[in-house]
């Protein structure tokens, strides 16, 4: 395949997962109600267990390839600072978009990532486009969810999505033209990205799993790092 079709195809699948998300989630309330519960605090989990599972299996790993020791320390606590203050202006503004946070901020250095890995022309970008759509799935239904319990409106909420999904093709080809030659900026990136997300995991998605009288939401987070695992051993 061409490589400019290539990303375009690629980057385009990664990011169409966001609206995706949000279109199941605009589906009326399942019943009954403790259906509903559990379903989306299950989803909730899913999405926590697949940010982490990117962090862990694909965000450090490779960003520690191409930085010092030094470098990954400071870029890993900048990012986490980083992402401290930005909840903190999204607390103090009353913002619902904490999960869309976490997603972009995954999602942002992982289509780079993708569109870098398509110049280079190193396998495994396929499979990395995968992982990150079945990523940002649970993720665009979570916020999705969020931004309406806000009071926002569907409509809003999904064109608001699908501007995000154009993201996929465009930073895909920042990273094709102008990261590819630049391993280390790539580095700093994902280090700081992953510290971030990190951050977001526990500061936000987490404390929303826990049901009561119901320990299975917990399992989504299983299920959410699993999908990353079986990605990253495919990959190897």
């Amino acid at each position: 395949m061409n490589p400019i079709v290539e990303l375009i195809v690629l980057t385009g699948i990664a990011g169409a997962a966001i609206p995706m998300g949000g279109l199941i989630a605009s589906i009326e309330h399942i019943r009954p109600q403790w259906l509903e519960n559990e379903f989306r605090h299950t989803v909730i989990a899913f999405g926590g267990g697949a940010l982490i599972s990117a962090v862990a299996l694909v965000l450090i790993p490779e960003g520690i390839k191409t930085i010092s020791t030094g470098e990954s320390v400071v870029a890993f606590a900048c990012g986490g600072l980083f992402f401290w203050g930005l909840q903190v202006l999204l607390d103090r503004s009353k913002s619902s978009a904490s999960q869309l946070v976490a997603m972009l901020s995954d999602f942002i250095p992982e289509v780079i990532a993708l569109g870098a890995t398509i110049a280079t022309g190193e396998g495994g970008a396929m499979l990395l486009a995968s992982i990150i759509a079945l990523q940002n799935l649970p993720e665009g239904f979570n916020s999705f969810r969020e931004f309406l319990d806000s009071g926002m409106s569907k409509s809003k909420i999904l064109w608001a999505f699908f501007a995000a999904a154009l993201l996929g093709p465009l930073l895909g080809a920042f990273g094709f033209w102008m990261l590819s030659d630049y391993p280390r900026v790539m580095g700093w990136m994902q280090v700081f990205a992953a510290s971030g997300i990190l951050y977001l995991v526990f500061e936000d998605i987490a404390p929303q799993v826990p049901l009561k009288r119901s320990s299975f939401p917990s399992l989504g987070a299983v299920l959410g790092f699993l999908l990353g695992l079986l990605g990253k051993l495919l990959e190897g």
